[in-house]
């Protein structure tokens, strides 16, 4: 199995979960990239990885979850999502620090007003095919999941849990989701 993983703001790909989800669905493959901040540059990476190395799924957390919505040809899980992440991104605009390790050595970035409008714009895209959303009852970040349900009906899932996710939340409720998805027993 290869599972595509799309990290959230602030992270990379060397985010614990996509470690966990090696562990947890061994002996899968994991691509996990460091996303750039433009959104359609991420998702422009993410839909070339797709077109070039066939991952079976692709999981995003948070911003990285908004991010795999908007990708065709491949099923889809997206954590915790955020379907407005340009409100977000206003109240943190300015330099902010990455949270993990990334590739290129970079330790900050920058949320400008341009990039806000970026994601604005991207927000008004609606996802298509396979896809699940996972959204935990009790995020204390983004509440995105009755909206979710209301323009996907039947595509969204609550487990309990915080925004990030623990090594328990993905063993007992993530990766379950994402093998009914794939139809993995």
């Amino acid at each position: 199995m290869k599972v595509l993983f799309a990290h959230g703001l602030a992270s990379s790909g060397a985010y614990k979960m996509a470690t966990m989800l090696g562990q947890l669905l061994r002996p899968a493959e994991v691509i996990a990239p460091d996303l750039p901040l433009n959104p359609n540059e991420a998702i422009g990476l993410l839909q070339g990885i797709v077109d070039s190395s066939h991952p079976d799924i692709v999981v995003g957390h948070s911003l990285g979850g908004f991010l795999v919505l908007h990708l065709k040809g491949v099923k889809r899980v997206a954590v915790n999502p955020d379907l407005h992440p340009s409100i977000l991104l206003r109240f943190k605009k300015g330099k902010m620090n990455y949270l993990s390790p990334r590739a290129d050595g970079a330790t900050e970035f920058t949320i400008s007003e341009g990039v806000c409008r970026l994601y604005e714009k991207a927000e008004a895209l609606t996802a298509e095919g396979e896809f699940l959303g996972l959204f935990a009852d009790e995020d204390e970040l983004v509440r995105c999941g009755p909206e979710f349900e209301r323009l996907y009906p039947g595509k969204a899932k609550k487990y309990p849990g915080g925004h990030l996710p623990t090594f328990p939340d993905m063993k007992n409720h993530i990766v379950p989701a994402i093998k009914d998805l794939l139809l993995v027993p």
